[in-house]
């Protein structure tokens, strides 16, 4: 039995550290307190002072030397594996707990935090009268936005600045939002493009939050209206907003506060896409007169972002990756995974009418 106490006491100490961590989500009122606006936002910013620095991204590089560290451990030690060595699996499930605790401790902790709604005393309910008072405010303004930035309205708003231009210019739409609420001021940047944006792209995402070194990472090849707010969304991931819904929310009003027409058209319709798909779903007879309202110019920039994922939609690392992510946010504390839209359109609708 003596042989096996250290294997069982490393998978011991993973399934309290899982069981340890799910208790958190009946206590967000402590994590919110201790660690989302306690510890973390000097975790976060020191993260980003120390590698944002860095012209490329230091966190795909260390993936990249992970995956193949553990290539090579697989290779080299196959035998061992597949004949259940109990030291072999000791080292593995080692190397798990400690992957898991740092995990947690650098950001994941926040995936337990209050909801953003209570965090910025806004209501989680709306009416459907609401939802098609906000969203006729939100064609209104997409028109104006759009017309300011294209003369002929039947034509699509051009997005045509590098990434790296804009990723100077987004920190501004956080410092603007900050005067209306202080705990979304950003402090320093670390936004890149990563080096592995031909596999992001087909497994179906546009950037991600490296929670292992605090970096902002998105896919290179995106060059439309998304663009702005997709990187304003991942600078909300490292302020410490871990759900995916609440994160498109802040970016959006981010981008709407931020001086930039073009941030502010990419977050204003962002935002009525959401708004759009709830109507589809509640009041459908409304969808097609709020379209009629819209710039033709408006549904042609929905358009370039579908036909840019048209081309690796329902490949199979696609649908691995979307499925496997999906359970990742369940298991997170995101019961709905990755379908978000009523509580995004809820916080947006409650923040304007």
């Amino acid at each position: 039995m003596k042989k096996w106490t250290p294997l069982l006491l490393t998978v011991g100490l993973l399934l309290l550290q899982v069981f340890s961590y799910s208790l958190l989500r009946d206590y967000p009122e402590f994590v919110e307190r201790w660690y989302s606006t306690g510890i973390y936002p000097y975790i976060g910013r020191a993260m980003r002072m120390g590698l944002g620095w860095i012209p490329f991204s230091f966190g795909d590089l260390l993936y990249i030397t992970l995956i193949l560290l553990a290539l090579r451990w697989l290779i080299v030690h196959f035998k061992e594996v597949i004949t259940l060595s109990r030291k072999r699996y000791t080292h593995l499930f080692i190397a798990l707990n400690i992957i898991l605790a740092f995990f947690q401790f650098a950001w994941g902790f926040n995936y337990y935090r209050e909801p953003l709604n209570e965090i910025l005393n806004l209501e989680s309910t709306y009416t459907d009268e609401d939802l098609l008072q906000v969203t006729r405010q939100l064609v209104f303004t997409a028109n104006e936005l759009h017309s300011q930035l294209q003369q002929n309205d039947s034509l699509k708003v051009l997005f045509t600045r590098p990434q790296s231009e804009l990723f100077e210019l987004a920190p501004t739409g956080f410092k603007n939002l900050g005067a209306v609420y202080p705990s979304l001021d950003y402090g320093p940047s670390s936004v890149k493009k990563s080096l592995l944006t031909l596999p992001l792209t087909y497994m179906g995402y546009s950037g991600y939050l490296n929670p292992l070194t605090g970096e902002a990472q998105t896919n290179a090849y995106i060059n439309n209206y998304k663009t702005p707010v997709l990187i304003l969304h991942e600078m909300s991931h490292q302020l410490g907003f871990a759900k995916e819904n609440e994160a498109n929310f802040i970016a959006v009003l981010a981008g709407m506060n931020h001086e930039d027409p073009y941030f502010q058209y990419s977050a204003t319709i962002f935002a009525l896409g959401y708004c759009l798909n709830d109507l589809f779903e509640k009041q459908p007879d409304q969808l097609a007169l709020i379209r009629s309202d819209m710039n033709y110019g408006i549904i042609l920039n929905y358009q370039e972002l579908r036909d840019f994922w048209a081309p690796y939609e329902d490949n199979v690392i696609e649908k691995i990756s979307q499925t496997t992510y999906n359970s990742y946010l369940k298991a997170n504390n995101q019961p709905d995974g990755m379908r978000t839209y009523s509580y995004v359109v809820a916080l947006l609708v409650n923040h304007y009418k």
